[in-house]
């Protein structure tokens, strides 16, 4: 007779159920953001949070979907209220959804993401969820954002930019990614 392994049940190594017969509802959630550019310059407003270790973490603004607002209605707001920058959607860049566990609830997050044109306002990280705001240039968002579906976003604004360049935007873009 071999030896007993000391574990009781079918239950492998590494993989025990932590909650026992609890299942974690599932919800769905829906926000928009994107990149906001400052066309003289060349650059994005990106905002940075504290992650649960305390590292600061770049992103692009982004948040929840409001009762009655479209995606781009809601990019241009959260742009404002994460960022101080007002702004208006030039064109669609693509969803992201992923998946995580918060507050006992499975989510899977879908985000609306577009190219936004700066118009006015002041960088301002008067939201309570915001650490920091800055304009970065272009050439530097794929080092600095936290999240590689973010930075394919990034690099899929440059090659829309760059295939069909308005004057206003266009002149940076060259320049940084020739």
């Amino acid at each position: 007779m071999p030896p007993s392994s000391g574990r009781s049940g079918g239950t492998k190594p590494g993989r025990r159920n932590r909650r026992r017969g609890r299942r974690l509802k599932t919800v769905d959630e829906t926000s928009a953001g994107g990149l906001v550019l400052d066309s003289a310059r060349a650059e994005a407003a990106i905002i940075g949070r504290l992650d649960r270790k305390g590292r600061l973490l770049w992103s692009l603004p982004k948040g929840h979907i409001e009762a009655g607002e479209t995606a781009e209605q809601t990019a241009v707001r959260e742009v404002a209220e994460e960022t101080g920058i007002e702004s208006r959607v030039l064109r669609p860049l693509g969803s992201i959804d992923y998946w995580f566990v918060a507050e006992d609830r499975r989510v899977h997050k879908t985000v609306h993401h577009f190219l936004l044109e700066a118009l006015g306002g002041e960088l301002s990280d008067e939201d309570v969820e915001v650490t920091e705001v800055a304009w970065v240039p272009l050439g530097e968002l794929d080092e600095l954002l936290a999240y590689a579906d973010e930075r394919r976003l990034v690099r899929r604004a440059v090659e829309l930019l760059a295939a069909q360049p308005r004057p206003e935007l266009a002149g940076g873009v060259d320049q940084e990614f020739g």
